[in-house]
């Protein structure tokens, strides 16, 4: 009877610790089919046509005379971005979230991220003024961001 028992267990043993390699196996199969999937993800032509055009359009702005022309250039290279990372379909409801998700991808937008801090501030704090030399700086962070991602 003990020897019955001995094989029955041990074969228990073998049936969990097959489950156990099924499921670490299929989950490693979706987190490579992932990987792939979010790798693959491409810039229509339209789409990088239209993000350029906005891009120009940003540039202008930037060398606008008038004290909101900087702050709208900033205010636009942001959301470029921000479009930019929603049609490459990184996760996320905001640009911040979107970028923590896509700084695995691309380790380089870190770099953006004092930038889009500068934009907030300008959005949230009434009293908050935007040297214009700073504002060219960060419009070009979210450039070399951009053409990271190929988005221009």
């Amino acid at each position: 009877m003990t020897v019955t028992f001995d094989v029955l267990a041990l074969g228990e043993g073998i049936g969990v610790a097959a489950v156990v390699i099924l499921m670490l196996l299929l989950i490693w199969l979706m987190f490579v089919n992932f990987r792939h999937w979010l790798s693959s993800r491409k810039y229509e032509v339209g789409d990088r046509a239209a993000m350029r055009r906005r891009w120009q359009e940003v540039e202008s702005l930037l060398d606008a005379s008038g004290e909101l022309s900087p702050k709208l250039a900033l205010i636009e290279a942001d959301k470029l971005l921000d479009h930019a990372l929603k049609t490459l379909a990184m996760p996320g409801d905001t640009l911040g979230e979107r970028l923590k998700f896509a700084q695995y991808k691309y380790p380089h937008l870190r770099d953006v991220w004092w930038a889009h801090k500068i934009r907030n501030r300008l959005v949230h704090e009434a009293s908050y003024h935007l040297d214009r030399r700073l504002a060219r700086k960060a419009v070009n962070q979210f450039r070399k961001s951009l053409q990271t991602i190929g988005a221009i």
